[in-house]
């Protein structure tokens, strides 16, 4: 047995880890009733019980020595998988955290039920963070871990072979036979490719070890594999042309997400405000701040060091309604635990976990609490849980209040909640960013009433809202069917959020458009079009596509070709995911020889088909006889070394044309000659 308390507990033996994971865990969740009968009855009630222990259980771990045994309190929730893995998360190291999991084994009576992973992932977490490589080995031996959990584990922990070499076992599972008809029969494609989120891993974690040339291959490969770039991408992108130094060419590519319909995050905003605020590019750095208001996004710490320096040299006019975000509420303190599967929202924490001391030299941690889950024991809103928090005294901030606004599962609850604590003492007062939230979530569930109720409420007011959060109403529109109320956010959205630019104006109308089709509104779309083109509103490649695509569909080719003569007479270039929808559409409605013209017009302009469309294009052809035609294009096609394995670009999003722009400047920068060049294959 060793003596370094940090492997002490490896050497557990596999039967006892197969019973912590047995019981701590399934118990809990097979006896809910059970432990909320021990708590007092309401969900609310357990949840703050729950709350107190994992405080009690992090304020002992923080004195004690992980060496020796740690005593545990004589409360039956201790066995519950909540209080166990958030206590491991929440503990002050890593050792502590391993002596509280070795303690717990001391507990439980053999099971035999199938391990439930909440407990070992949170452990695994925390030795990935703290680079512990053997301790975190053995354990990804000794319990099962998904693939794209031991890349996540192995990359956060700076293993590059290993998160390589999980990568490739990834891509191997997802290229299975039977994987990829699970897959097929979940999303309609044949993805052939591991997700979006691999990708993004090991594109960060060359990026952390300084390869440069491997990260910008990932993100290559990514789009010519056909996966779809989001925002973690490109947050992963922008640091690493921050971390080069390539403060300008970060901006561009931040600058460029709005027109590829990605909403800009914390972490962007963050990363960018340090590279400004450190190299004194203080002109830059009031756009941003004034850019993250636009976009409706509370700063995170980095932002908020960053205005308080810009402050300090002396723009003080320009930042006033940052300063109450500079001189926080005293009472507010509290350790906010966090969704694993949601990292961004660490970034908005009120505050870190760090402890506190008092006068009296005792230590003081800041309170815990788990956003999500308490607004999970809010539901149904009853008034003995409406009491209990009351009692609570919770100190509500625009923070807290927009978590807990996300987290609700029901607009019923959701609603209550909002309107109960605007009448809280501790003086709280929604602003744009809660009723932002509440009015998305309103939206979403087409409460048409009670978003026209608080919009009204606002105008009389003088309050504007975001302009992300009036298209995200009308995206929201189109999944609850409620399009005229789409229409009429539409003609509102300047007496809603302000003057829109002419790329807000083409962003909202592209949502709009979208909105119609999902609503099967198709004149409605054809006549908003038209209205459009009549006001000079200028739609890009991706809004033509998406609509092609839907009248495609509905068998409509006549709107189809009208719609592509629009896009010419716009000055806009098909790409090659354009002509993608037009062959196939063509194809399917048994129109093998207009399908031949955009094939042979697709050729001229320099793009290539992807594999699948090809072979549906020769199909179609030999159906109708024209086998010479057939051969031409399997000919055509086998002159190229290899056709792509998909084309890149997605309708209604992305279009070649804005990958090639991100390429040339994510490529250009590492280069050896510092030139743009194109990086992927096909773009």
């Amino acid at each position: 047995m060793p003596s370094n308390p940090r492997m002490l507990f490896f050497f557990i033996t596999k039967q006892h880890r197969y019973l912590l994971t047995t019981t701590l865990l399934r118990a809990a969740s097979s006896s809910s009733s059970c432990l909320s009968a021990v708590a007092g009855g309401s969900g609310l009630e357990l949840y703050l019980r729950r709350a107190r222990l994992i405080d009690s259980l992090r304020l002992r771990l923080l004195s004690h020595d992980p060496s020796a045994p740690f005593p545990l309190p004589s409360s039956p929730i201790i066995l519950d998988s909540f209080v166990a893995a958030r206590a491991i998360r929440a503990a002050p190291s890593p050792d502590s955290a391993a002596c509280l999991f070795r303690s717990l084994l001391s507990l439980l009576p053999p099971f035999s039920h199938a391990p439930h992973p909440s407990v070992t992932h949170s452990l695994a977490k925390r030795l990935s963070l703290s680079r512990r490589l053997p301790d975190l080995f053995s354990l990804l031996a000794d319990f099962r871990f998904s693939h794209l959990d031991r890349l996540r584990l192995l990359s956060t922990a700076g293993d590059v072979p290993s998160a390589l070499e999980a990568f490739s076992c990834l891509r191997s599972s997802s290229s299975s036979p039977d994987n990829s008809r699970r897959r097929r029969r979940r999303c309609g494609r044949h993805p052939t490719h591991p997700c979006t989120e691999s990708y993004n891993l090991i594109l960060g974690l060359h990026a952390s070890a300084g390869d440069h040339s491997s990260a910008v291959a990932t993100f290559s490969q990514m789009i010519t594999d056909g996966a779809c770039p989001n925002s973690r991408t490109y947050t992963a992108i922008i640091d690493h042309l921050l971390q080069a130094n390539k403060i300008d060419s970060a901006m561009e590519v931040f600058h460029l997400l709005p027109s590829m319909r990605l909403r800009h995050t914390i972490k962007q905003y963050d990363v960018l405000a340090v590279a400004l605020s450190s190299s004194s590019r203080f002109g830059d750095l009031l756009r941003l701040i004034k850019e993250m208001n636009s976009d409706g996004i509370l700063p995170g710490r980095a932002m908020l060091a960053a205005i308080a320096k810009i402050r300090d040299a002396g723009f003080i006019n320009e930042t006033n309604e940052f300063a109450h975000e500079l001189s926080p509420d005293q009472r507010i303190g509290y350790a906010v635990d966090c969704d694993e599967e949601d990292e961004s929202q660490s970034e908005e924490d009120e505050s870190d976990q760090r402890e506190e001391e008092k006068d009296d030299g005792h230590l003081q941690l800041k309170p815990w609490i788990d956003p999500a889950a308490l607004a999970r024991s809010l539901e149904g809103w009853n008034p003995t849980d409406v009491a209990a928090l009351e009692s609570a005294d919770f100190v509500w901030t625009s923070r807290l209040v927009c978590k807990l606004l996300r987290s609700f599962r029901t607009t019923k609850t959701a609603w209550e909640f909002f309107c109960w604590v605007a009448y809280q003492p501790g003086g709280f007062l929604h602003d744009r960013h809660t009723v932002s939230r509440m009015i998305s979530l309103l939206a979403r569930h087409g409460r048409i009433d009670l978003v026209d109720r608080l919009l009204s409420k606002l105008q009389s007011e003088r309050i504007l809202l975001p302009f992300s959060t009036v298209r995200l109403v009308i995206d929201f529109y189109g999944l609850s069917k409620k399009a005229d109320a789409a229409i009429t956010i539409y003609r509102r959205a300047a007496s809603i959020c302000g003057p829109l630019s002419p790329l807000n104006l083409m962003l909202l109308s592209s949502s709009l458009l979208r909105t119609m089709t999902k609503c099967g509104r198709s004149q409605d779309a054809m006549n908003l079009l038209e209205e459009m083109m009549r006001e000079g509103i200028l739609l890009d490649t991706q809004t033509f596509s998406g609509l092609m695509e839907h009248f495609a569909g509905k068998g409509d080719l006549k709107s189809v070709r009208r719609l592509f003569a629009v896009a010419r007479q716009c000055v806009l270039e098909p790409d090659a995911f354009m002509y993608r929808v037009l062959i196939r559409a063509y194809c399917k409605h048994d129109s093998p020889a207009n399908a031949l013209r955009m094939f042979d017009e697709m050729r001229s302009s320099g793009w290539l088909p992807d594999g699948r469309t090809k072979g549906i294009l020769v199909k179609s052809l030999w159906k109708e006889g024209r086998l010479r035609e057939a051969a031409t294009v399997e000919e055509s096609c086998e002159r190229e070394a290899e056709l792509p394995a998909s084309l890149p670009g997605h309708v209604w999003t992305v279009s070649a044309a804005d990958f090639d722009r991100v390429c040339s400047v994510y490529s250009g920068c590492f280069s050896r000659a510092g030139g743009e060049r194109r990086c992927a294959e096909g773009v």
